[in-house]
Parts: C-alpha cells; sequence; structure tokens
C-alpha cells in the first residue's frame, strides 16, 4: 500500500504561525516534530512507501523534514499551482500501477490514537481489494459546524452533507449515524481513476495531458505550469466520492483533529495548571486558560482568561477563544494591503538553508544567513542593491564575475550592484554569515538567476 500524502493548503486559520512558505503541517509543535513528520512516521507502520504531493515551492520544506526523520524512499509529484484534491490525487494515481492501494491523506492532521487508526486502515484496505472506494468517518464528538458530514447505513455511504448550521449538527450528532468528513481515503488506483473517468471526464482527459508531458528526475515528478492551469479545478468530494455508486465508509474513533483553528491546537497542546498553554517565555498573574504562543519576546498577562495570543517576532495575533476561525479573514486583508506578512516568516527556508530578517528599513536590510554544507546559492545578480558580506561561522566559497574566492570567519566581500555572483559552502558545518544589503530597493524579487541547483524560475 502507498501513501499518497497531500502537502497543499496553507493553513491561513493558524496565521501568523501558519503561512504561505511555512503552512502549518511544516510547522514543529508537537515534540520538535512537524504534522507531515507526524503523518509520515503514522502511515509507514501501514505502507510500504510514500507519495508525495505538493506546492514546488514547499518541496525542499519536504526533503528536509524527511532527512530529520531519516525517510529517503520517496516519490515527489509538484504542482506549480494547486487544483484542489481531485487533479492532486488523479495525478498521482496514474503514476501508481492499476492495482495499487493506495491511502490518501493529508499532511496536516493530528491523530492521538494510532492503535485504532491502522485498525481502521485495515479494515479499508480489506474493502479497497474488493474495488470499493473508501473513506474514514470521524465519530463525531460534538456538533461541529466546521466540518462536512458523512450520512452512512452501516458501512454504505448514504449521502454528504455540506458544512451545517449548529441547529443541523446537533440533529446530525443525535441520529447517531452521520460522521465528520476526514478528507482520507483508501482504494485501487486503477479503480479510482475509472470512477473519476465516468463522473469526471474533463479532469481525467487534461490530468492526463499533463501527466503525459511531466519532467521525471530522479523520482520527482514536475508538472508543466500550463498543463496544471488547464485543469479544472475540484475536490475529490464533488469529482468522484459523492456520485459514485461504489463507496464505503469506515466509521473512525482515531482522537482525531484536523487543527483548523488555534481553538483546535490550544485542545492538544500540554498546558499547566491555570489552564495556560506551556510556553517559557510567558509569566501568568491570575490567567486562565490562554492559548501562549511566543517566539522570542517575553510575554506576561494580568488577569487574562480564555485568550489567543500568538507572537512571531514580526507579528501578533490577539483573540478570544471561540474567535479564531476569523483569523482567515485577517490574511485576507493583508492580501488586500499587498503585504509580505501572509506569504512568508522572518526566518525563511530556502532548499539552501534559512535566512532571517535582522532588520528592514528604507534602504537597507540586514539578514543571518545560514548556508547548509555542500550548498550553494543560485548563481544570480540584483540591478538594485550591494551586498556586504560578514562570515561568522565556516567558509564562504564566493564567485563574483570570473573570480572564485575563500572568505574566512571574521572576513567579508562586498558584491557591487549588478555582479554576478554566488555563495557556496563546500565545508562540513554550516555557513553562517551577516549580510547587509544597501540600496533604493531590497526586496525579495530583486533576484535575477543565471543558473539554479534547485530548478528554481
Amino acid at each position: 500500500m502507498t501513501n499518497i500524502i497531500l502537502c497543499g493548503g496553507s493553513g491561513t486559520r493558524l496565521w501568523p504561525i501558519s503561512r504561505t512558505l511555512m503552512p502549518k503541517q511544516f510547522v514543529q509543535l508537537f515534540d520538535d516534530k512537524s504534522l507531515f513528520q507526524l503523518t509520515v512516521e503514522r502511515n509507514r507502520k501501514a505502507c510500504s512507501a510514500q507519495f508525495i504531493v505538493s506546492n514546488a515551492e514547499q518541496y525542499f520544506l519536504a526533503v528536509d523534514q524527511l532527512e530529520e526523520l531519516c525517510v529517503s524512499d520517496n516519490t515527489f509529484l509538484l504542482e506549480p499551482l494547486g487544483r484542489n484534491t481531485a487533479p492532486a490525487i488523479t495525478l498521482a494515481c496514474m503514476a501508481l500501477s492499476p492495482d495499487e492501494i493506495v491511502l490518501v491523506t493529508p499532511s496536516d492532521h493530528l491523530i492521538r490514537d494510532e492503535q485504532s487508526y491502522l485498525s481502521c486502515i485495515a479494515q479499508a484496505k480489506e474493502q479497497a481489494l474488493l474495488d470499493k472506494l473508501v473513506t474514514f468517518g470521524i465519530t463525531p464528538s460534538y456538533p461541529e459546524t466546521g466540518f462536512g458530514y458523512i450520512e452512512a447505513i452501516g458501512n454504505d455511504v448514504k449521502s454528504f452533507k455540506e458544512k451545517p448550521d449548529l441547529a443541523t449538527a446537533q440533529m446530525y450528532i443525535d441520529a447517531g449515524n452521520y460522521y465528520w468528513n476526514s478528507g482520507m481515503f483508501c482504494f485501487k488506483a486503477g479503480v479510482f481513476l475509472e470512477e473519476l473517468k465516468k463522473y469526471s471526464p474533463e479532469i481525467y482527459d487534461l490530468c492526463k495531458i499533463a501527466f503525459d508531458a511531466l519532467k521525471n528526475e530522479n523520482s520527482t515528478l514536475r508538472i508543466q505550469h500550463s498543463h496544471m492551469a488547464a485543469i479544472p479545478e475540484d475536490s475529490i468530494d464533488y469529482a468522484v466520492m459523492e456520485k459514485s455508486d461504489c463507496v464505503k465508509v469506515i466509521p473512525s474513533d482515531i482522537a482525531w483533529s484536523d487543527l483548523g483553528s488555534f481553538d483546535a491546537l490550544y485542545d492538544e497542546l500540554p498546558k499547566d495548571t491555570d489552564g495556560n498553554t506551556i510556553c517559557e517565555k510567558h509569566i501568568s498573574i491570575n490567567s486562565r486558560n490562554n492559548l501562549i504562543l511566543a517566539d522570542g519576546r517575553q510575554i506576561a498577562t494580568v488577569d487574562v482568561d480564555d485568550m489567543i495570543i500568538v507572537d512571531t517576532g514580526d507579528a501578533l495575533l490577539i483573540s478570544r477563544k471561540g474567535s479564531s476561525q476569523k483569523v482567515k479573514e485577517v490574511v485576507a486583508e493583508l492580501k488586500k494591503r499587498d503585504s509580505h506578512l501572509s506569504n512568508i516568516h522572518l526566518t525563511a527556508h530556502r532548499p539552501w538553508g534559512t535566512y532571517t530578517i535582522l532588520e528592514d528599513t528604507p534602504g537597507y536590510k540586514i539578514k543571518r544567513i545560514v548556508v547548509k554544507p555542500t550548498k550553494r546559492l543560485s548563481l544570480q545578480k540584483h540591478f538594485h542593491r550591494n551586498e556586504h558580506w560578514i562570515v561568522v561561522s565556516g567558509t564562504a566559497t564566493v564567485t563574483v564575475g570570473e573570480n572564485t574566492f575563500l572568505v574566512r570567519s571574521n572576513e567579508s566581500t562586498y558584491i557591487k550592484m549588478g555582479e554576478i555572483h554566488r555563495l557556496e559552502n563546500t565545508g562540513k558545518i554550516d555557513l553562517v554569515l551577516i549580510e547587509a544589503q544597501v540600496g533604493e530597493y531590497t526586496g525579495e524579487d530583486d533576484i535575477v538567476r543565471i543558473d539554479d541547483d534547485f530548478k528554481r524560475s
């Protein structure tokens, strides 16, 4: 069985810890592991291979986190843009044998009861061997209005329901045969593709065109942008599951959460005796039942109850508990203002390492750059800024024009505006340097890449 892991989504309801280039599935929230890493570890107990569908921008995050787990037997499908779950799953299934059983899981769910979960997978696999499309229905514990529901008679799916209002959700709970729609599935790749061809032929045909033209680079499958853009955007539920007559549901009581809000995250994090989430940077004076997440700065609360306080250095979120679903409205407003805060953190992850913005002021920007061993940045130039590099640790191999030279710890060099240059770490330890950019414009888009190991545009 192959685990198809869906890594799309930007987790806007968990802003500011979750952003487009560091979405919630890659944020290490639980014992220094991310939801993506926990998904891989959990499903490797039932599956023999991982097939990871990722946005091209997040590919290197996934690779790095898999290296931390010492997991190397992976296949990637890289989407240049997201078209929802139906095309993502379709393209992955097209790369597999028709008889291969696949377990499709999002990468951003938390499952605490792994023993029950593995039992549910075994039941789903039995149904998949009988050519059924299987979905996992989460046994509901309260009338949630933020999830879709599955109406079932035994293991047979009677209908799929949209997100209900509170009264309807309570009616579902009282009826006893409704389940939360988990977004997890199990089936033979070929059976799914046949059902898709029957009920959503346009998606099937355009996915086939995109798949036939993809580039395969050492188990990394890259879809061309124009072909991906031509595929209609649709979910697997709308495209197939709600229309097919061979759908089964496995009732799943597995301590599941999709962590779709800070309220849901509060329920899962460890707490002190006053009900505040445990945070070394928090001083509590008569404050109870608060979610506190701090990144660097000290936070003190006095006579504050039932609040959400999230500080990431460049953004501060304060909300009442129970209102955290509205955080996505903040993200929408940031996008309207063309703010980078919805997109990237102060520390940005790149395939070669990381950079952290220490100061960003009109006329100059200061960064801390860390380059991993054996990695190098693209050969590039800038039109609007000069750069000063001071090596703090390690040794930098620097190319400027036709010249290549070493810059050691406590040494510096200067890159003139317009000069073609490259930074490389040929050593065995991290290269750490301070970069001071000076110029009329220091935006991240002032880069012309001439050659890049990671095939970025």
